[in-house]
């Protein structure tokens, strides 16, 4: 193989290897950042997005975070058995289940702002940077959405 050669199945060559290595790295420090708080990284997903709309139905949060019932279920259990979140049907449709923060998951948030920040000065780029990654990712993912 010649210089000018490029092996097309280089595993330092594939977009696959590069995300799953960073995404695991990356949700690393955010692990180490959310264990004082009683979180993992995938109930702090959880807890993102009722901060952002509360209350939510168990179905919106699957669609937003890409997850099935199966993987949200247990998350839920578990911050409802932490007092972060309470599960309730809804008063419109018995067949919804309605998430609402509780006031410690609602004072949790104050905990959770330094978050970003202190990803941001663990890996040593500025906010500005990880925004600008953050949307090429966003676009990678909608473009991937539509293949």
């Amino acid at each position: 193989m010649t210089e000018t050669d490029v092996d097309p199945l280089a595993l330092d060559r594939q977009l696959c290897f590069a995300l799953a290595a960073t995404s695991r790295s990356v949700i690393g420090l955010y692990r180490d950042l959310l264990e004082p708080m009683g979180l993992t990284h995938p109930q702090y997903l959880v807890m993102l997005a009722l901060w952002e709309r509360d209350p939510r139905s168990v179905r919106e949060i699957a669609r937003e975070l890409r997850l099935d019932s199966a993987t949200l279920s247990p998350l839920l259990k578990r911050l409802e058995a932490s007092g972060y979140l309470r599960r309730t049907r809804s008063t419109s449709d018995e067949r919804q289940l309605e998430v609402s923060l509780t006031t410690a998951g609602r004072a949790l948030r104050e905990r959770a702002r330094a978050v970003p920040l202190a990803v941001a000065d663990r890996l040593g780029w500025p906010l500005a940077r990880l925004e600008a990654l953050k949307d090429e990712l966003t676009a990678l993912l909608e473009l991937v959405d539509t293949v």
